[in-house]
C-alpha cells in the first residue's frame, strides 16, 4: 500500500509486510527522520500553547493518564520502578510519580528540556547505560515502538534492564481495527515515516510470544479511535470532519467490542 505523509512533507511511502506475517514496515526509511517531526503541531514534543485545540488535548489526555495509571497499580502494584521509553515532554511520568519511583528516557534534546521543567520526584535520561540491568519493574511505550528501527536490538535492551518477571507495556496502533480498513491510505495512525513499523494484533503476538516474552494481556485505548479518525476525515478534506470522525470512532470502537480489533491495542508483555 502506498501512503502519503499527510501530516507534513507529503511524501510518498510503502507499507510492506516484514517476514513476521502481521508486522509491517515503511518503506524506505529516510536516514534521518528528525526532520519529520520539526512542526509544532508535534505536539508531545512542545509546551502548552493555551489554545482550545491544546486544552481539549490535555483533558482527554488526562483520561488516558489516568487509565494507564490503573492499569499500573493493577499489574505491576505501587512503589515499583518504572521507566517510560520516549517519554516526550514528560507528561506521563510527571502523572504516576507520586505512586511509583519513575524515570523517563527522551532522545529529544527539547522534549527532555520540557520533561524535566515538569516533573518533581521523576528522573529524566538521555542514556540507558545508567540503569542497572535487572533494575526496573516495568517499562512502558506510549505509542513509541512504532517509531523505533532496530528493534531487535532494543527489545534485548529492555529484556536486560527488567528484573525477572518485569513487564514491557507497549501501545500500538492497530492497521486491522475498523477505522484503518475504512480510511486505507488516509489512516492518520500510519503516519509515515514517523511510524517505522505497523502491528496487527495477530503480528504483535507473533512477535512477542517467543523464548523470552509472553504476552499476559491485551487492552484497549478506546479515545484514540476519536482522534485518529478526526484526523483521517481532516486529511480527506472532509467537511465536518469533526462531527465525522467521532461518529466513525464510535462505530470503530463499537466492533472493536466485538472483535477486540481496537484502534490501539496495549500490550501488557511479561519477561520469561
Amino acid at each position: 500500500m502506498k501512503i502519503k505523509d499527510h501530516f507534513l512533507t507529503q511524501e510518498e511511502f510503502e507499507i510492506i509486510e516484514t517476514e513476521t506475517s502481521g508486522v509491517y514496515k515503511t518503506y524506505p526509511v529516510p536516514e534521518n527522520l528528525a526532520p519529520y517531526y520539526d512542526s509544532k503541531d508535534y505536539i508531545s514534543h512542545h509546551q502548552d500553547s493555551g489554545s482550545l485545540k491544546e486544552k481539549l488535548y490535555k483533558v482527554l489526555q488526562n483520561i488516558n493518564l489516568n487509565y494507564k495509571k490503573k492499569l499500573l497499580i493493577e499489574y505491576a502494584g505501587k512503589g515499583k520502578k518504572v521507566l517510560d521509553y520516549g517519554c516526550g515532554a514528560g507528561e506521563f511520568i510527571k502523572y504516576i510519580e507520586k505512586d511509583f519511583d519513575s524515570y523517563g528516557f527522551e532522545p529529544n534534546p527539547v522534549a527532555r528540556k520540557y520533561a524535566k521543567s515538569k516533573v518533581k520526584k521523576s528522573t529524566v535520561i538521555e542514556d540507558l547505560n545508567i540503569l542497572p540491568d535487572q533494575s526496573i519493574n516495568v517499562i512502558t511505550l506510549w505509542h513509541v515502538f512504532e517509531h523505533i528501527d532496530n528493534q531487535e536490538d532494543i527489545l534485548n535492551k529492555f529484556y536486560n534492564k527488567l528484573t525477572d518477571r518485569g513487564l514491557l507495556i507497549v501501545a500500538v496502533p492497530n492497521p486491522t481495527s475498523d477505522d484503518a480498513l475504512r480510511y486505507k491510505e488516509y489512516w492518520a495512525a500510519y503516519d509515515v515515516p514517523r511510524h517505522v513499523y505497523h502491528f496487527s494484533k495477530n503480528g504483535m503476538e507473533r512477535l512477542m510470544n517467543n523464548k523470552k516474552w509472553k504476552i499476559r494481556k491485551i487492552k484497549p485505548l478506546l479515545l484514540d479511535s476519536f482522534y485518529i479518525s478526526m484526523l483521517s476525515e481532516k486529511y480527506k478534506k472532509s467537511s465536518l470532519f469533526g462531527i465525522k470522525g467521532l461518529f466513525y470512532g464510535l462505530i470503530s470502537n463499537v466492533k472493536a467490542s466485538k472483535t477486540g480489533e481496537f484502534s490501539s491495542l496495549i500490550y501488557i508483555i511479561e519477561k520469561k
